[in-house]
């Protein structure tokens, strides 16, 4: 991701969900708090509650390969965070991106005519 970093701290996760938006649909929650710099920080929750290791770590690549394909759609100087939802179990990659761009054009930071 050329334009952004990870968010990994708790405490950065903690201050988009109390100070931030949120708008979700079937497959995603999808928090946004300005940040101030010039790049995107983003961050990807899966809870055990969706399933396994194995399939939380999958859903968390679907994510970031979504995002990271995406990455110039998306306007910079937000800290993004994802929580993807249990109904999000059986996606393939395209149910995905299509969720996360739903989500970018809700926030109105997904720009279609710059990408």
């Amino acid at each position: 991701m050329k334009f952004s970093e990870s968010l990994r701290k708790n405490k950065d996760f903690q201050n988009v969900y109390e100070n931030g938006i949120s708008y979700a649909n079937r497959y995603l929650v999808m928090y946004k708090k300005e940040n101030n710099l010039d790049r995107n920080r983003v961050g990807i929750s899966v809870s055990k509650k969706v399933g396994n290791s194995v399939v939380r770590h999958r859903l968390t690549r679907l994510v970031r390969e979504s995002y990271r394909l995406q990455e110039d759609c998306f306007l910079c100087g937000y800290d993004i965070v994802f929580v993807v939802r249990v109904s999000a179990k059986g996606v393939n990659y395209l149910e995905m991106e299509s969720a996360l761009i739903h989500l970018g054009k809700l926030h109105e930071i997904y720009q279609q005519q710059s990408c």
